[in-house]
């Protein structure tokens, strides 16, 4: 029996209600193989501002760096809107990407063939499939470049400063062909570098970088025509790095054209033998929160990159993935990826918790 600590933070909105849904899913691939998986609940984001006064307690910073892997839900929500940004509920992912040194994010776009419908693309796009990997570079750029106001000729400015050292990019570059070169050999690395200074070194580093993977494909694509492309030829896709601003925005198109941003997982990952952090990249939807509407699994499937990539778990993994395919296949839907046009009248429209249960019992079926 292998025995993992994960620590879990539910956070706001529809947060609490993928996460108790990601938990089921494990529980039973703990049941199925035998394994001891410990949970430990924790604050940040919105609701522990409200407890605490932080939006990331220090205990919850210190319980993270000693669990196995870290599983989040969402954070931040209207009633929070009118803080300053230092004490915002999203500070709380900011601190702990830094505090973890999280550097890598990886957001895997794919389109199920039971969710064709329910992309936006032309048929016959959709039709050629969707299987890609975004690797974003997470702790610097923009989002965490020098910032602030002052007064300039023409009265109050606001400033925020895009920032990259070579060394973040070949950081961050290396994770990115790495991967590559264990799916499909092609790498896309989407920058400004007709504009941007801080673009045309990355560009320049990610190709030094190159010279290390001979075997990958390497092409790049500025930011603007990348978005163009991800909706023209999603299908010739397969792993895409870029900076941090651009990531966020180009995972987001990412999401809609696999069906909805429900879907989407995404894991958070340092250097060797630090804990990963695995959480949906949707926010956290107070519209749709307690309301048993919220779509889990993208919470679920980051509960399978947990199991892979921090646990090294892999057949679990893809029992995981398997029974996701599985469940869409039989024609099971949250609100989100059901066909509003009821064409299909084979669809069954289920609530978070449905759908949570239905993964879990395909999980023990076997």
């Amino acid at each position: 029996m292998a025995r993992f600590r994960i620590a879990v933070i539910p956070g706001d909105g529809i947060g609490p209600e993928v996460i108790n849904g990601t938990r089921v899913v494990l529980e039973a691939v703990a049941r199925r193989f035998q394994h001891d998986f410990r949970f430990e609940e924790l604050l940040a984001g919105g609701i522990a501002i409200d407890a605490t006064g932080e939006p990331l307690p220090g205990a919850t910073i210190e319980t993270c760096r000693n669990s196995d892997a870290v599983l989040l839900g969402a954070v931040g929500g209207p009633q929070w809107d009118a803080l300053p940004g230092s004490k915002r509920p999203e500070r709380a992912l900011l601190g702990l990407r830094s505090a973890l040194g999280l550097f890598a994010n990886l957001r895997p776009a794919v389109l199920h063939p039971a969710l064709a419908a329910a992309s936006p693309l032309h048929p016959a796009i959709a039709a050629r499939g969707i299987d890609m990997i975004f690797v974003r570079e997470l702790t610097g750029g923009m989002y965490f470049g020098d910032h602030g106001r002052r007064v300039g000729v023409h009265g109050l400015e606001a400033y925020d400063t895009e920032s990259y050292s070579a060394f973040e990019i070949e950081r961050i570059a290396r994770v990115a062909f790495q991967l590559a070169r264990s799916r499909r050999r092609k790498l896309t690395s989407v920058d400004k570098a007709n504009v941007l200074e801080s673009s045309r070194l990355w560009r320049e580093t990610v190709v030094q970088v190159a010279e290390e993977y001979p075997d990958v494909k390497l092409d790049h694509l500025y930011v603007d025509n990348a978005s163009m492309q991800l909706i023209q030829r999603p299908y010739s896709f397969d792993v895409l790095v870029t900076g941090n601003m651009f990531g966020d925005i180009l995972s987001d198109e990412a999401s809609m054209i696999t069906g909805s941003i429900g879907m989407l997982p995404s894991a958070s990952l340092g250097q060797p033998g630090t804990p990963g952090m695995y959480e949906p990249i949707h926010g956290s939807a107070p519209d749709i929160a307690g309301k048993d509407k919220a779509n889990p699994l993208a919470a679920i499937l980051s509960g399978a990159m947990l199991l892979r990539l921090s646990l090294q778990l892999a057949a679990e993994a893809a029992v995981v993935d398997q029974a996701v395919a599985s469940v869409l296949a039989q024609g099971f839907r949250t609100g989100d990826i059901m066909d509003k046009t009821n064409s299909d009248q084979t669809l069954q429209m289920v609530g978070t918790r449905a759908m949570s249960d239905l993964v879990a019992a395909a999980i023990l079926k076997g």
